[in-house]
C-alpha cells in the first residue's frame, strides 16, 4: 500500500498490508491479552493513558508532521488536533472511576443492589483518516480504560498516524498484545468484519457505515456508527456584530478544508441581514492563505483524497446549471497537489446535491430566508442529523429553533466544535450511539446486575 502526500502526490512510504492470516493471528493475541488486561486496576489503566497523553504533548511536533504530510491538513491544525485529544484524554481519564465504577442502587437491610460495569472483550475501532486522533481517541481511549483489548483501523489514508499512536500507547504502559493495528484498506476491513469481536465502533461515511451494520448486525453484538452530516446553520436577523458572525461561521465550514463531519455545510441567513452577511463572509473567506500546508499560516492545505476533487466539480456544476451564483472559488487548483479553491455559493436551493449530500469539502451553499419558520422547515429537510447551529442575539429563540431539530448536537452562537463532557451522538443517517461524557465511557463495557442478600 503506497502512502501519498496530498500536497506533493509524492509516495512517502510503501507499507505492507496485513493478510488474512496476520489478521487472525493479532485478533487471537488480543483475546488472550484482554483477560489480563481486565485484571489490572483501573486506576493503572488511568496512570497508562495519562502517560500516553503526556507522550503526545512531549512528540507533538514530530507527529504533527507525520499526520500533515499523509493527510494534507495545515500543520497548525495538525497541532490543534493532538492538544485537542490531549484536552479529551484529560476528561476520559479523569471522569473513568465516576462512571466505570460499581454503582450500589439499593441497600436496604441485608438487600443490596448493584450494577457492574464490565469490559465488552475485544472491540473493533474502524476509523477515520479526516481527524485520526480526535476520531480514535473518542474509541479506543475509554474502551481501554474499561478493560477492554482494541484492533485499530486507521483509515488506508492516516496509516502512518495509526501507527504512531500504537507506538506510543505501548511505550506507555499499554501491553503489546492489548492493541494491534490493523493495516490496510478495504480488503482488510472486510477481514474485521468476518471475526468475533465483542464489539464494533466505526466513523465514517453513511454508506460504509449502513454496510458495516447489516454485516454485523447477525453477531448480536454492539455496533456504534459515527456517521457523516448535513449541518445546518441559520444566522437570524438580531444578531448583532455581523463581521464577527460572518469570521466564525466561516471558519465552521472551512476549517480542515471542510472535511469533518460536524463541518457546517449549508448556511440559511435571514432576508434583512443577508446582503450584510454575505459581504462579510467573502471577505473572509478570500482572506485566507492557500498553499503547502508546511507554510507558515496556511489556513487551505490539499484535500486528502484525489477523488473528492471530481466530486466538487460535480456538485458547484450541479448548482450552476440550477440557477446558483459561484461567488468565491468553484474549481480545482492547477498544478500539483489536490488542491480545491474554497468556495461560496449563493441563490442556493434544495434542488442541488450540494444542500442535500455530503460535501466534505471546502464548498458551502448559502440560502436567503424570510423567517424563522422558513428557517426552520429547511433545516429540518435532510436525511441526517448531527448538528444544527443558531446565530442569534436571544437564547430562548435560538433554543426554540434547536428543539425542532432532529440532531444529536445544537449550537447557539457557536458551531463545528466537540465538548468531552457532551455526549458525541448522530440521527438518522448520522448513525447512532455515543462516544465521550459519561455515555462514551460506558458505551465499552456491558452491565451485570447483582442482587445481593445476607
Amino acid at each position: 500500500m503506497k502512502i501519498v502526500n496530498p500536497a506533493t502526490e509524492e509516495v512517502i512510504r510503501d507499507i505492507q498490508e496485513d493478510s488474512p492470516d496476520s489478521v487472525n493471528q493479532k485478533f487471537k493475541l488480543l483475546q488472550v491479552a484482554q483477560v489480563d488486561w481486565q485484571k489490572i486496576t483501573r486506576a493503572k489503566r488511568i496512570e497508562i493513558l495519562r502517560t500516553f497523553s503526556d507522550l503526545l504533548e512531549k512528540n507533538v511536533e514530530a507527529l504533527a508532521s507525520i499526520l500533515t504530510s499523509e493527510v494534507g491538513k495545515p500543520l497548525q491544525q495538525s497541532r490543534n488536533e493532538i492538544n485537542g485529544a490531549r484536552a479529551r484524554i484529560k476528561w476520559l481519564t479523569d471522569n473513568a472511576d465516576k462512571y466505570l465504577a460499581d454503582e450500589v442502587m439499593i441497600q436496604e437491610g441485608n438487600l443490596t443492589e448493584r450494577i457492574s460495569y464490565e469490559p465488552l472483550g475485544v472491540v473493533c475501532n474502524i476509523s477515520a483518516w479526516n481527524y485520526p486522533y480526535l476520531v480514535g481517541v473518542n474509541v479506543f481511549v475509554p474502551a481501554l480504560l474499561a478493560g477492554n483489548a482494541v484492533m485499530y483501523k486507521p483509515s488506508e489514508y492516516s496509516t502512518l498516524t495509526g501507527l504512531e499512536i500504537e507506538r506510543l500507547l505501548k511505550q506507555a504502559g499499554v501491553p503489546n498484545d492489548v492493541f494491534h493495528v490493523a493495516v490496510g484498506a478495504r480488503s482488510v476491513g472486510e477481514l474485521l468484519l468476518e471475526l468475533p469481536f465483542n464489539g464494533y465502533f466505526f466513523t465514517g461515511s453513511y454508506k460504509t457505515g449502513k454496510y458495516i451494520y447489516e454485516k454485523v448486525a447477525p453477531k448480536m453484538v454492539p455496533c456504534q456508527l459515527e456517521l457523516g452530516g448535513k449541518d445546518p446553520l441559520y444566522v437570524a436577523d438580531d444578531v448583532a456584530d455581523i463581521k464577527a458572525v460572518a469570521a466564525s461561521t466561516a471558519d465552521g465550514a472551512f476549517y480542515n478544508n471542510g472535511q469533518s463531519c460536524c463541518a457546517v455545510e449549508r448556511i440559511y441567513v435571514n432576508e434583512k441581514v443577508y446582503d450584510q452577511y454575505v459581504d462579510e463572509f467573502i471577505k473572509e473567506v478570500k482572506s485566507w492563505k492557500i498553499g503547502k500546508p508546511t507554510e507558515a499560516g496556511v489556513y487551505i492545505g490539499p484535500l486528502s483524497r484525489k477523488d473528492q476533487l471530481s466530486f466538487l466539480e460535480t456538485q458547484v456544476q450541479d448548482a450552476v446549471q440550477k440557477g446558483s451564483k459561484v461567488l468565491v472559488g468553484g474549481k480545482r487548483i492547477d498544478g500539483t497537489g489536490y488542491y480545491f479553491e474554497p468556495t461560496v455559493i449563493t441563490n442556493a436551493t434544495h434542488q442541488m446535491s450540494m444542500m442535500r449530500e455530503e460535501s466534505f469539502g471546502p464548498i458551502i451553499g448559502i440560502m436567503k430566508v424570510k423567517s424563522d419558520d422558513e428557517a426552520i422547515e429547511l433545516m429540518k429537510d435532510t436525511e441526517y442529523g448531527l448538528t444544527a447551529a443558531v446565530y442569534s442575539n436571544n437564547q430562548s429563540r435560538a433554543e426554540n429553533i434547536l428543539e425542532q431539530i432532529n440532531s444529536g448536537t445544537g449550537y447557539w452562537n457557536c458551531c463545528d466544535r466537540v465538548s468531552a463532557a457532551l455526549p458525541w451522538s448522530g440521527r438518522q443517517h448520522s448513525g447512532f450511539g455515543a462516544t465521550l461524557s459519561h455515555a462514551g465511557l460506558r458505551a465499552f463495557t456491558k452491565t451485570k446486575a447483582y442482587h445481593l442478600r445476607g
